[in-house]
C-alpha cells in the first residue's frame, strides 16, 4: 500500500522543508490540495526541494483553466522532476465554477473525461510527435506548431487522477483515470454499497482491470504518539465532516445512513453562518463511521481493517518533532499491506 501525506502548507520555504521530511520518513508522494494558492506552483516547489517523493495534486480544479494549460504545466513539473509528478483532478461544485471562478457549469461528468483525454492528446503529441487533432464536445484542440512544441521528455506520461464522490462521476473516473481520489468524506458504507459498485462499472466498460486504477483515500486517518493527540486530531475530522455535512452535493452518502435531518441542519448553519457552533452536532458514532483513529503502534493494523481491500493509496501524517526511526517504521508496516494496483511501466505504451 501506497502512503502520501496532504500537505497544504503554502509558505514556500516550509513547503520545501515539509517535502523533506515527509522524504525522509519513507512517505511515496505529498498530496498538495487547491485550497489558499496553486497546486501548481506548490507541486513544482516540492519536487524541487526532494530526489525521491512524487508529488500530486489533490486536487486542482479542472474547469477554470484550459486543458492545454494544465498539459503544459504538467509537463514542465514532470520533466524537472525525473517523472514525479501526478495530475490530480476534480470538478469542485456549482457553486464554486460559477461564482467563485466564473466558469460555465455544464455536463461536469462528459465534460471531465474529455478534459482527460483532450490532455493526452495534447502530450502524445509532445512525446511521440502525433498530429494534435482532438474533437470533442466541449474541448477541440488542433493547432500545435513547432515553435510551441516541447522537447521529447523521454519519461512515462504524466499519471492523471480523478477526485468523485458521487456514482456517475466515480464510474467514469474509474473507466478513463489512472487513479480515482475518493473523497475524506466517505464511510465504509458507502464505499461497500456505492463505490465499488460504480468502480466495477467503470473498469468493465472500459475494459480494464482492477490493477490498472489506484484508488487513493476515502476516509478520515487520525493519528499521533498517545491517545491525547489522537483524539485532539479528532476533534478536526469533526469540523471538517460539519463542513462537509452542510453541502448538498453530499447528501446522498448523508441520506444513505439516515442523517437527512442532520444535513438539512447543517445546511443551514452554513447558510447563517454558524461555521463554529456546526461541529457540535456532528456525534461520537458519526465520527466513528468516516474516520479511522489509532496511536502510531496501531496504526497499521486500523488502516488494514478499514481500508484493506479497498484502497491502494491512504493519507496519514505525523505529528511535528516525531522520531525519523519511528516515523519509517510504521510507513514500511504500511507499506506491507497488500494492494492490487500496478503502476504500469510507461502511459504511451
Amino acid at each position: 500500500m501506497r502512503i502520501d501525506k496532504f500537505e497544504a502548507e503554502t509558505d514556500w520555504a516550509k513547503l520545501a522543508a515539509a517535502a523533506q521530511q515527509a522524504e525522509a520518513y519513507g512517505f511515496d508522494g505529498l498530496a498538495i490540495p487547491e485550497i489558499v494558492g496553486d497546486p501548481m506552483i506548490h507541486a513544482a516547489m516540492a519536487v524541487n526541494a526532494t530526489e525521491r517523493i512524487q508529488a500530486r495534486t489533490a486536487i486542482a480544479v479542472a474547469f477554470p483553466r484550459s486543458p492545454m494549460v494544465l498539459a503544459s504545466q504538467a509537463w514542465s513539473i514532470q520533466v524537472n522532476s525525473g517523472g514525479r509528478f501526478a495530475l490530480g483532478l476534480g470538478t469542485q461544485v456549482k457553486g464554486h465554477n460559477e461564482r467563485r471562478f466564473s466558469t460555465p457549469w455544464k455536463a461536469p461528468r462528459s465534460r471531465m473525461v474529455e478534459y482527460v483525454k483532450a490532455l493526452r492528446a495534447i502530450w502524445r503529441c509532445w512525446e511521440l510527435g502525433e498530429r494534435l487533432d482532438y474533437q470533442g464536445d466541449y474541448y477541440q484542440f488542433t493547432l500545435m506548431t513547432p515553435e510551441f512544441t516541447p522537447p521529447k521528455s523521454n519519461l512515462p506520461m504524466v499519471p492523471v487522477y480523478l477526485a468523485a464522490v458521487l456514482p456517475k462521476m466515480i464510474e467514469s473516473a474509474a473507466g478513463v483515470a489512472d487513479g480515482l481520489r475518493l473523497h475524506g468524506f466517505c464511510t465504509k458504507k458507502y464505499l461497500n454499497e456505492v463505490v465499488w459498485p460504480a468502480i466495477d462499472r467503470g473498469l468493465e466498460s472500459a475494459g480494464r482491470s482492477r490493477s490498472e486504477l489506484d484508488v487513493c483515500g476515502g476516509g478520515f486517518i487520525m493519528t499521533g504518539p498517545d491517545e491525547e493527540t489522537v483524539m485532539k486530531n479528532r476533534e478536526w475530522a469533526r469540523y471538517r465532516l460539519a463542513f462537509y455535512g452542510s453541502t448538498p452535493s453530499y447528501l446522498p452518502l448523508m441520506s444513505l445512513h439516515g442523517w437527512d435531518d442532520l444535513a438539512h441542519k447543517l445546511n443551514q448553519m452554513s447558510r447563517s453562518g454558524q461555521w463554529k457552533q456546526m461541529a457540535a452536532e456532528i456525534p461520537d458514532d458519526m465520527l466513528d463511521e468516516f474516520c479511522v483513529y489509532a496511536p502510531y503502534d496501531e496504526l497499521p493494523k486500523a488502516i488494514e481493517q478499514r481500508f484493506g481491500g479497498i484502497s491502494d493509496t491512504v493519507e496519514f501524517a505525523f505529528e511535528d518533532g516525531t522520531d525519523p526511526d519511528l516515523a519509517r517504521d510504521i510507513v514500511e508496516r504500511v507499506h506491507r499491506l497488500e494492494s492490487p494496483f500496478e503502476a504500469p511501466a510507461n502511459h504511451y505504451a
